[in-house]
C-alpha cells in the first residue's frame, strides 16, 4: 500500500515538473506576443512612426530634389538613400543619427517600471523561467524596430520608384535589404543598451538619461575624443611632423572612431550603398598604381564590412549579455 502511494506521488511530481517545463517553454512566447502587443497598442509606438516616417519623407523630397542634378546616373536607385538635398539630410544620414531613439524608447523603461509598479514580483511567481522575462522583452523590442525600419525602408523606395519611374536592378535591391539589415542590427544594440540601465537603475528617468548620455556621446564626442587623443600621440602641428605622423595619426583616430557603434555603421553603410567605395582604410600611393577605377560587386563590398558587421553583433551580445546577467543575478523579490 505505502509503494503503491509512493509511485503514485512520484507520478503526480513528475507530471508537475513536466507541466511547468512545458510551461516555461511556452512562457517565453506568452510574454514575447503580450509585449509586441504592448508595444504596437502604445501612443510611444506612434510617435516613433511619425518621427521616423516623417524624416524618411523629409529626405525623400531631399534626394529627389538633389537627383535632377547628379552626374552619375549609376545606381539612382541607391541614391535616393544617401543622397542629401541642400538642406536635408539623406535618409542614410538621419537613420544613423536618429535611429537609437527608437531602441533608447521602447527598453528604458523594461525592467524597472514593471519593478516600481510591483508587477514583476507577480511575474518571477509564475511558472516560468525567469529568463523568459528579459529575453520576450528584447525580442518584442526587436520585433517593432525590424518592423519600423523595414517598413519605412521599403516605402521609402515605393515612392522613388512611383515618383522617378526608376527600375531597381537586382543588386541595388540586395544592398538596400543589406542596408535595412545593418540598421535593424545597430538600433537594436541601442535597445539592448536601454534594457541594461534598466536593470541598473532603479527610476526610468534615471536610465533615460543615462542611455541618452551615452547615445550623444558616442554619436558627438567620440570624434573629438579620438582627435585630441591622436594629436597628443602623432601631432602634426608643423610640415616636418605632419610628414613623420600623419599616418600613424589617421590611423590612431580611425582606429579609436571605430570603438563607437555609430561610427561602425555609418562606415559600413556607406560602403554598402555606395559601390564606389573601394577601402575603408587608408590607401598608400603605391596602391594606388595601377588600380582600375570602377564599382565594386555587392560580394566585394560585403567583404570590407563584414568585420563592421561582427563587430555591431559583438556589442549586440556583450549589451544583452550585461542586461541579462543583471537581471539574472538580482533578487526581485527583495524589491
Amino acid at each position: 500500500m505505502r509503494e503503491m502511494v509512493w509511485k503514485k506521488r512520484k507520478n503526480m511530481d513528475g507530471n508537475m515538473k513536466n507541466k511547468i517545463r512545458v510551461n516555461g517553454m511556452t512562457g517565453l512566447g506568452a510574454l514575447y506576443h503580450k509585449e509586441l502587443a504592448d508595444h504596437l497598442k502604445s501612443k510611444r509606438f506612434l510617435i516613433l512612426l511619425i518621427l521616423i516616417g516623417s524624416t524618411s519623407f523629409a529626405s525623400l523630397y531631399g534626394a529627389l530634389t538633389a537627383l535632377g542634378n547628379a552626374e552619375d546616373s549609376n545606381y539612382l536607385f541607391l541614391k535616393l538613400y544617401t543622397t542629401s538635398g541642400s538642406s536635408i539630410p539623406s535618409f542614410l544620414s538621419f537613420i544613423a543619427l536618429l535611429g537609437p531613439i527608437i531602441g533608447l524608447a521602447l527598453g528604458f523603461d523594461a525592467i524597472n517600471s514593471e519593478r516600481s509598479s510591483g508587477t514583476l514580483n507577480r511575474l518571477v511567481s509564475q511558472p516560468i523561467y525567469r529568463d523568459s522575462i528579459i529575453i520576450g522583452k528584447f525580442l518584442a523590442g526587436t520585433a517593432v524596430i525590424a518592423t519600423i525600419i523595414y517598413s519605412m525602408g521599403a516605402m521609402l523606395g515605393a515612392m522613388g520608384v512611383l515618383v522617378t519611374g526608376l527600375k531597381p536592378s537586382g543588386e541595388e535591391v540586395w544592398r538596400v535589404l543589406i542596408f535595412l539589415t545593418f540598421t535593424v542590427i545597430y538600433v537594436a544594440f541601442w535597445l539592448a543598451i536601454s534594457i541594461l540601465f534598466s536593470v541598473v537603475c532603479r527610476h526610468a528617468a534615471t536610465s533615460a538619461l543615462a542611455s541618452i548620455a551615452l547615445w550623444i556621446f558616442f554619436a558627438i564626442f567620440m570624434s573629438l575624443v579620438a582627435s585630441i587623443i591622436a594629436n597628443a600621440m602623432y601631432p602634426i602641428n608643423d610640415e616636418y611632423s605632419a610628414l613623420v605622423n600623419s599616418m600613424d595619426h589617421y590611423t590612431l583616430n580611425l582606429g579609436i572612431n571605430r570603438l563607437s557603434p555609430y561610427y561602425l555603421y555609418s562606415e559600413a553603410v556607406s560602403t554598402i550603398m555606395n559601390p564606389g567605395v573601394r577601402s575603408v582604410n587608408v590607401v598608400t600611393v603605391d596602391q594606388l598604381v595601377g588600380a582600375v577605377s570602377g564599382y565594386l560587386s555587392l560580394g566585394q563590398s560585403l567583404l570590407l564590412v563584414w568585420p563592421h558587421l561582427t563587430g555591431l553583433a559583438a556589442l549586440l551580445l556583450v549589451a544583452f549579455g550585461g542586461a541579462y546577467l543583471g537581471f539574472m543575478r538580482q533578487e526581485v523579490r527583495a524589491n
